[in-house]
């Protein structure tokens, strides 16, 4: 088949494959998925043909069924359409340059403005987090994260009191991610906790639930798998409709995988699925704290590669890859496709291919954009198969030195 069919199309026949169905098989699965019955015959098997060559889209009906059979949700095989720039959108919004809004805070009385002003850079800042340097994001964000908490001196209504600590909340959560990447565990902590508070304070059981995800993110990095479930839980019970608890999922799918437990990592990761297929598109794919369909992709990869599902995590990684590169060939999910790169890299090892393995390994720690908890974690999981089966080969060897100085560092 041409190389011109649009992606979705593309990715219903990589599915299909790394399933190992014939095509008769995958409308067998569709009918499993369907809330209705399907057309009989052979009907349905010509109208798969037509879909996976990409001469026809599948209508709204079948688009879920679709997803649900291959074990993701809508918008991750089907974009929507109209995908708004974050960045541009909230620039353009603000009406507000920086200078403008700190004049502003240093009134004696606070306007809707200016809280308004202090809500669209918020968001640009948790915007910039997939590839804004994390030192400079770091220190821009403690510097309106001072600004904001400043406010709390001045003649404030109950309303904008609790949207000062919301705004807080947002911020400190933001710092806290950032200063975990660059490897500063105990102040990562210290930031986390901070924010819980103020989410408590504020009433708002969304930023308590990211508060949480943090905890379970940081559990999961250092190897404690059963306080991924624990925090995972808490972080659910605090925010159960929220899009964190989309997140919070699949940090438990990833305890379970880790645990070696396939049923547990599945249903943790169905529960996320149907969450986030109930959940309108997001507006903003780039914040930070807004989980997009093309997350879960990554989600469910992890948990393959931890597996050892080794055709789907590789099916799954070329899909995180392509939904993260712009038509320019720009990254606009450096981190994320630096995972990816070293899921290609673990399967190609295990398939003996040391050459392939280590160029995806050392391609994935060259990013200037770099979660190093989250990265060393996931090169560990190569450099074991590497030390196992390549000890002795050159290639191997400077892979192994690359990884420990670079464990040395952080």
């Amino acid at each position: 088949m041409s190389d011109e069919r649009p992606a979705w199309a593309r990715r219903l026949a990589a599915e299909r494959e790394a399933r190992q169905w014939s095509q008769a098989e995958v409308v067998a699965a569709l009918r499993a998925h369907a809330p209705k019955p399907l057309p009989e015959g052979s009907s349905m098997v010509r109208q798969w043909k037509r879909w996976e060559s990409g001469e026809v889209m599948p209508s709204d009906f079948y688009k879920p069924i679709i997803a649900a059979t291959f074990g993701t949700v809508t918008h991750a095989i089907f974009p929507a359409a109209g995908r708004r720039d974050g960045d541009a959108e909230i620039v353009a919004v603000s009406g507000m340059e920086t200078l403008d809004i700190i004049s502003r805070l240093q009134a004696s009385d606070v306007d809707n403005a200016t809280l308004e002003a202090l809500r669209i850079t918020t968001d640009r800042l948790c915007s910039e987090y997939p590839y804004l340097p994390g030192a400079q994001l770091a220190a821009e964000g403690r510097q309106w994260l001072k600004r904001v908490a400043g406010l709390q001196s001045q003649r404030l209504t109950l309303a904008q009191h609790r949207e000062i600590l919301t705004l807080s909340g947002w911020l400190a959560l933001l710092i806290g991610c950032v200063e975990y990447d660059m490897g500063d565990r105990a102040a990562a902590e210290s930031t986390r906790k901070a924010a819980l508070s103020l989410a408590h304070e504020a009433g708002n059981t969304e930023i308590a639930g990211w508060a949480h995800e943090m905890r379970a993110w940081f559990a999961l990095t250092t190897g404690d798998y059963r306080g991924i479930l624990a925090a995972s839980q808490a972080g659910t019970e605090a925010a159960p409709t929220h899009g964190v608890a989309v997140q919070l999922a699949a940090q438990e799918a990833k305890g379970w995988a880790r645990l070696g437990d396939r049923r547990q990592t599945e249903v943790a990761l169905d529960r996320g699925r149907k969450l986030l297929e109930g959940m309108p598109y997001p507006e903003n794919l780039d914040h930070h704290f807004v989980v997009d369909p093309a997350k879960f992709d990554f989600y469910a990869m992890d948990c393959y590669r931890l597996l050892g599902e080794d055709r789907f995590a590789e099916n799954l990684a070329h899909e995180v890859i392509r939904a993260g590169t712009d038509f320019d060939g720009s990254e606009r999910s450096p981190m994320r496709m630096a995972e990816a790169r070293i899921t290609l890299g673990v399967v190609a090892a295990r398939q003996g291919d040391l050459d392939q393995a280590v160029n995806y390994g050392e391609w994935a720690l060259r990013g200037d954009r770099q979660s190093l908890p989250s990265l060393l974690m996931v090169s560990r999981e190569l450099a074991a198969i590497v030390n196992r089966d390549f000890a002795a080969e050159p290639a191997g060897r400077d892979y192994l030195d690359h990884l420990t100085a670079l464990s040395r560092a952080s």
